[in-house]
């Protein structure tokens, strides 16, 4: 499994982005999809993620109402509208991926197999 994250950039505070994460995988829906994140000298974070064939999408509560994570099965590719952007948002961005479909470790980044190779969100004040 390959991923190619796109579409970082940067905006000012209450600006918006989208990003684009390109899976190269047969049976996309059977994954669990996350977007992760992390700033400098800070660990890696959940943001928000999929867990296979489930619709529902589930966020950090530092996102909630800002983001949105959206995936195409069939373009294999997972999306994260950011809008309301804010400096705190500020990091590199990662998608990641894993066959496994288990809530209590979507949120663990140990937990996944495969990684895109990040995307940096610059927001200024």
């Amino acid at each position: 499994v390959q991923l190619q994250a796109s579409g970082g950039g940067s905006v000012q505070a209450g600006g918006s982005l989208r990003l684009s994460c390109a899976a190269s995988v047969r049976t996309f829906s059977g994954y669990t999809m996350t977007w992760f994140r992390q700033a400098p000298g800070k660990e890696r974070e959940f943001v928000a993620g999929f867990r296979p064939n489930n619709s529902n999408p589930y966020y950090a509560d530092s996102v909630k109402g800002r983001f949105t994570i959206s995936r195409d099965n069939a373009k294999s590719t997972l999306y994260l509208q950011m809008t309301s952007l804010q400096p705190e948002d500020t990091a590199v961005y990662y998608c990641a991926a894993t066959s496994r479909g288990i809530l209590s470790t979507l949120k663990i980044p140990s937990s996944y197999h495969y990684w895109g190779q990040g995307t940096q969100v610059t927001v200024s004040s």
